[in-house]
């Protein structure tokens, strides 16, 4: 049997890592400054996290949520004071995609409306919601084009009042940070004015952190560099540093009730485990102000390289736009000088998504090789 090909791939075959760096078959070193899309935010084979997920593998991985699992509780106690969210209530679910999926439909069950607001360039991933409300019609078939969606310009304040005026939104989802799209973002003032107006309007404000939770832009979420309260938070990608895990975060004004949701392997043991090693890595290593410190750092050693327009993005969730496409300089780097970097939509821009405990002279070597190339 072959695999069904969907993915290209680079001739590159990772056989172990830690920290920033990657070991391939041939024995090659690479620095990672992808983290595999923004999954791996505490570095690759942390201690913590490893004996974290050892020790709960030899106790019980998995068992279905029609029993008590006192791992859940102490996971939804924890992240709460980590984001200074502790009215929210925790749904745990496996991925970004069906996180996106289960805010989407929460937002229906509780307004009893079916349209969707997104933004142009947004990426929610890929299961029928949230593939329809994703700005990129090649991914998207006739079966998932049924859902009513609207697209719009993001921090357009007066096109969203009045697509939300027609009173049938049943929730307007919004990536703080692009991560596909390329980094654009969204404006404080416009978060504030969404969740303002979803108020009035009655629909709700889903806040998709998948990419840009859990300390990724220098604070837990990066809606918090704002004032906004969304209704629903979504998370995945550095949760779990590599396991797979998602969840999403509800205000208490949206009811639950049996049957409502559900999953088979969300919340699980291990998943669990996994992403309590990540919220005790991030406090006890302060990664959320590393993560602040090295953008400042890599705003600095950025200044002066040949090409560049600008650095997009917030704490470790970057983008190096240059005045040109940027996949033969991004190959360079992988081959060349052994870096990953990640592209997006936007064809010039260099995506930057390191683990959380990245340091100045990983950094650098970034910055050496570019001054090369360039």
């Amino acid at each position: 049997m072959e695999l069904f090909d969907v993915y290209p791939r680079f001739d590159i075959t990772p056989v172990s890592a830690e920290g920033c760096w990657i070991t391939d078959a041939k024995s090659r070193r690479f620095l990672d400054l992808y983290g595999g899309h923004a999954v791996i935010s505490i570095g690759h084979s942390h201690p913590e996290f490893v004996q974290s997920l050892t020790n709960q593998l030899g106790k019980i991985a998995f068992y279905s949520n029609s029993v008590q699992n006192p791992l859940q509780e102490e996971l939804a106690g924890n992240l709460g004071r980590a984001a200074g969210l502790e009215a929210y209530r925790l749904f745990l679910c496996n991925s970004g995609a069906e996180a996106n999926e289960n805010a989407l439909k929460l937002a229906s069950f509780h307004t009893g409306k079916s349209r969707v607001i997104a933004f142009k360039n947004s990426f929610h991933g890929r299961t029928s919601a949230a593939v329809a409300a994703t700005d990129n019609p090649a991914i998207v078939s006739r079966l998932n084009a049924l859902h009513q969606v609207t697209f719009l310009p993001l921090n357009d304040t007066g096109a969203l009042e009045i697509a939300l005026s027609k009173k049938d939104v049943s929730a307007v989802i919004l990536e703080p940070i692009q991560g596909v799209g390329g980094l654009e973002m969204a404006e404080a003032s416009f978060m504030e004015n969404t969740a303002d107006l979803c108020r009035k309007h009655e629909a709700v404000f889903i806040a998709d952190e998948v990419q840009s939770g859990f300390g990724r832009t220098g604070s837990f979420f990066a809606f918090q560099h704002s004032k906004a309260f969304p209704g629903i938070i979504t998370m995945a990608k550095g949760m779990g540093n590599g396991f797979p895990v998602g969840g999403i975060l509800i205000h208490p004004d949206i009811q639950s009730r049996p049957g409502l949701l559900g999953t088979t392997f969300g919340g699980n043991h291990l998943a669990c485990a996994a992403t309590l090693s990540v919220l005790k890595v991030l406090e006890q290593e302060q990664l959320l102000l590393n993560a602040r410190v090295m953008e400042s750092i890599f705003r600095t050693q950025a200044e002066g390289i040949p090409g560049l327009k600008q650095v997009r993005g917030k704490g470790l969730m970057l983008g190096l736009e240059m005045e040109f496409e940027v996949a033969e300089l991004r190959n360079k780097l992988l081959y060349t000088h052994r870096i990953f970097t990640g592209n997006s939509k936007n064809k010039n821009v260099l995506r930057i998504l390191p683990p959380l405990s990245i340091q100045e002279k990983e950094l650098g070597l970034l910055f050496n090789a570019l001054k090369k190339e360039l």
